[in-house]
Order: C-alpha cells, then sequence, then structure tokens
C-alpha cells in the first residue's frame, strides 16, 4: 500500500473520531524529509492549526520522536531548548507521533485544533490506522 494511501486512512480514522467528539482539527502526515504526504481540516476547524498540525507532524518526523517525548527535551533548561526556532519553526508539545515501518521513520502525523489531550489521542488514533 502506498504511502499517500496509508496517510489518507489515517486521516479518514482522525477525522471520524474528531467529528464524533465534537473537535475541530487540522491533520497533517509527512514523510520522513518532512514534506506534506496528506492533509484534512474539518468543517469545525479554525486556521490556525492548519500550521501547527504541519508543524507537530514534521517535527515528529525530523527528529523522530512523538511530541510528548520532544517536549521532555525541548522544554526551558531542556538539552535543546529553544530548539523549535529552526528548521523552519518546530512543535515542542504533545499532539504528534512518529510513524514507522519497524525501526525506520518513515513520516509523521500531527493534530491540531482540540485540546492538548485530544490532539494527542487523535494522533495516536491516525498513527495506528496508518
Amino acid at each position: 500500500m502506498s504511502q499517500r494511501v496509508r496517510a489518507q486512512a489515517a486521516i479518514d480514522a482522525v477525522v471520524e473520531k474528531a467529528e464524533q467528539q465534537g473537535f475541530g482539527v487540522a491533520i497533517a502526515v509527512v514523510d520522513a524529509a518532512g514534506a506534506l504526504v496528506g492533509f484534512a481540516r474539518t468543517d469545525a476547524s479554525l486556521i490556525g492549526p492548519v500550521d501547527v498540525a504541519q508543524k507537530k507532524a514534521r517535527t515528529a518526523a525530523m527528529f523522530g520522536m512523538d511530541g510528548v517525548d520532544f517536549a521532555e527535551v525541548a522544554r526551558p533548561g531542556g538539552p535543546i531548548y529553544s530548539i523549535e526556532h529552526t528548521n523552519g519553526g518546530l512543535i515542542s508539545f504533545g499532539g504528534s507521533v512518529v510513524l514507522r515501518h519497524g525501526q525506520q521513520v518513515i513520516g509523521g502525523i500531527g493534530v491540531a485544533g482540540a485540546t492538548l489531550d485530544a490532539d494527542e489521542d487523535l494522533a495516536r488514533t491516525g498513527a495506528a490506522a496508518f
């Protein structure tokens, strides 16, 4: 199955769950280089989460770390504090999951627009469907 088809399956799973829960979200799926493979925004989503979802997905893919783990090392006083200002902008909090084939990073998924905990749950739902 192609990465584009898998990305669409992930997006569809997130959209379904977000709409059931009443959240308006943006969902981005990127490849290992951080290039966009798939994107969707639910009807209830604001515009701001569009950029945030893409940056969340890029961060997960480019650093091979889920957002919650990346947040730990990028926090104030952390070993890579202020890294979010590199690579065209990164996001150092939850709502993104690394996509892997075995141990190899093949991309990332980012979800933005709900609560932080809901973004995280939705991103995990999308990763599972990928």
